[in-house]
């Protein structure tokens, strides 16, 4: 049985259906290919399905065509989370097939942002006694550049996502991130919204946290520099966070840590809605023992007016 596609696989799969300049693009930015002349991009995934088994079902493939409607290549695009030897013996099938059906140039493009994965897919595939190879082109960490610059992740909005995924986790994590989701605030909320989850579900513990700190610390000063919509999940999920035993207090065992962290929580989001808390308002707050208590007024902050309804 076939492995069910993630979001993170329909995501990027979708990314380059959308935009199917993309593929070509990249191959120019990233690689330095001299691509033939061509005047348009289409996908043509039908064709494929048409051509091989289904169990030579590539994820996505694009042909480009000169300004008379010439085939000048076809790009055969996979995108890739975990190894998987078998794509050693159907990558070569998915080009072959292509070249001889369609007869012109082709290449596989696969999309890998986790490094191991990304290696693994950009060594050459021998296709027998060394006679003749075929060479994957990777987009992953070693070939996606760190995306800082705000203006640059607005004009190469889809870079900047793979950048943040493939390089979220590094020395620069948090730059790159912040880039990438300050660029979705030119998509639909569904598209936004599919990104956000993808750049954050590939963030390991240490920077998800970090960039929740972020978010939470610009809400507080009131300089909102990412899209509501993720204000809100990484919201909603430090709550969750909190009473599902996430963070770092719950997962020592002990009380005060719990407590700790919800009354941490609770002070944000009351700083965030504006409400004022006098020094009698903040010492209940901080005396308070009961786990139940904290998390009843950390639902009340969601909707409250002043202190009295968050603290009722």
């Amino acid at each position: 049985m076939l492995p069910m596609p993630t979001l993170e696989h329909n995501g990027f799969v979708d990314m380059f259906r959308e935009n199917p300049s993309l593929a070509p693009h990249f191959l120019e930015i990233l690689f330095h290919l001299d691509l033939p002349p061509y005047a348009t991009v289409a996908v043509v995934e039908a064709s494929l399905d048409q051509l091989l088994p289904v169990e030579f079902c590539a994820d996505l493939v694009l042909e480009l065509r000169d300004g008379a409607g010439a085939l000048v290549l076809s790009i055969v695009l996979e995108v890739q989370r975990d190894i998987d030897r078998r794509k050693g013996y159907s990558w070569p099938v998915y080009v072959a097939v292509v070249r001889a059906r369609k007869e012109c140039s082709a290449v596989v493009l696969v999309v890998a942002p986790d490094a191991e994965v990304a290696a693994w897919a950009a060594q050459k595939i021998d296709l027998g006694l060394g006679l003749g190879t075929l060479q994957p082109l990777v987009l992953g960490p070693a070939s996606v550049p760190e995306v800082t610059d705000q203006a640059e992740a607005e004009k190469e909005m889809e870079l900047a996502i793979l950048s943040a995924v493939a390089h979220g986790n590094g020395p620069n994590g948090l730059a790159v991130v912040q880039s990438a989701l300050g660029a979705l605030g030119r998509l639909d909320h569904e598209h936004a919204a599919v990104y956000f989850q993808i750049v954050y579900n590939a963030l390991r513990d240490p920077m998800r946290r970090a960039l929740e700190a972020l978010i939470m610390e610009r809400q507080t000063e009131g300089k909102a520099t990412f899209p509501p919509f993720a204000q809100q999940l990484i919201e909603r999920g430090r709550i969750e966070g909190i009473r599902e035993g996430k963070l770092e207090g719950i997962r020592e065992g002990k009380l005060e840590g719990i407590l700790e962290a919800k009354r941490d929580a609770l002070l944000r989001l009351v700083a965030r809605a504006g409400i004022a808390l006098t020094a009698d308002h903040r010492e209940r707050i901080q005396s308070c023992k009961d786990p139940a208590i904290l998390d009843r007024w950390v639902d009340n902050a969601l909707e409250a007016k002043d202190a009295s309804e968050v603290l009722s």
